[in-house]
């Protein structure tokens, strides 16, 4: 297994935009994929970042460390947004391989704490995150806001 970071790797760009976009976009939303994806690997800020999981050279996993999640709590950052393992991977824990590079890197740019969004109860605890509040979405709906302090 092997996590591509995409500012460390650009030649992945058009890969990545595909597989975040297949994976969690839509006819609406495929174009913030593109253009946040594109636009991170050129960056003066230090986020967003972008990440994609290899088997050998297969795309099996995906997720990001950026400013904030479409969610009200603006005062909380970073965020690690689209966590995704392929079906056929999971239960191996290569989830927390992209965790835990996200927070590896979470600290070297100067973050003590990361947060994520998510409807999903269970399985973000078991990788130090802690359930802190709730969050609105712009979309009108809610989600569980999660807290890891590293």
């Amino acid at each position: 297994m092997n996590i591509i970071n995409l500012r460390e790797n650009p030649n992945f760009e058009k890969n990545a935009i595909q597989y975040f976009q297949s994976k969690w976009g839509n006819e609406k939303t495929n174009i913030i994929y593109q253009d946040c994806i594109s636009r991170s690997i050129t960056a003066e800020n230090p986020l967003p970042i972008w990440y994609l999981l290899l088997d050998n050279a297969e795309i099996i996993g995906c997720a990001g460390l950026i400013t904030n999640d479409f969610i009200s709590c603006g005062d909380l950052y970073p965020w690690l947004c689209a966590l995704y393992i392929e079906e056929f991977y999971r239960g191996h824990e290569l989830g927390n391989l992209l965790i835990s590079k996200i927070k590896e890197d979470t600290l070297k740019i100067g973050f003590s704490k990361l947060y994520l969004c998510t409807d999903h109860i269970g399985y973000y605890e078991k990788y130090d995150f802690k359930y802190i509040t709730d969050g609105y979405h712009p979309w009108g709906e809610s989600s569980r806001v999660y807290e890891c302090v590293l």
